[in-house]
């Protein structure tokens, strides 16, 4: 559903969060580990990320990525929008290009109410909130 590069980012975003909570910073080398992610890739997807606002960093021996408040307050579909665009919210379920409501494809109307469902879910997921259940290992990020 989100291309790799998505999933990436919103696994380390979480991670980042949950590890810098108390005004910590972390380094790629965690992150990677954490989440079970290529070092070289999810430092390309960080910096990217970084340049956008999505989260800090800092560079120098004490440095790392970090959530400041703002960020932590980030819902999961701003994410996806600054790593894949809105077309996962907007798009034809089956990638065509003329689909809309006068000339729908195969599964039109039923993709629409997904599209919705999903934008709803991602939008009301915070960044910030999704580190209580990862804390008490109710939920996971590394295969």
């Amino acid at each position: 559903m989100f291309s790799k590069t998505c999933e990436y980012a919103i696994r380390a975003l979480i991670f980042i969060a949950q590890k810098t909570k108390d005004g910590d910073r972390i380094g790629i080398k965690e992150i990677a580990k954490g989440i079970d992610s290529p070092e070289h890739f999810i430092a390309k997807i960080l910096q990217d990320l970084s340049k956008k606002g999505i989260l800090q960093s800092a560079k120098g021996p004490t440095g790392g990525f970090y959530l400041d408040k703002a960020s932590r307050k980030q819902s999961l579909a701003s994410i996806v929008r600054a790593v894949d665009g809105d077309k996962i919210f907007q798009g034809c379920g089956l990638g065509l290009k003329q689909c809309s409501e006068t000339k729908p494809c195969p599964i039109h109307h039923e993709f629409k109410k997904v599209r919705k469902d999903l934008l709803q879910i991602l939008e009301n997921a915070k960044v910030g909130a999704l580190t209580d259940a990862l804390e008490n290992s109710m939920v996971f990020l590394k295969r």
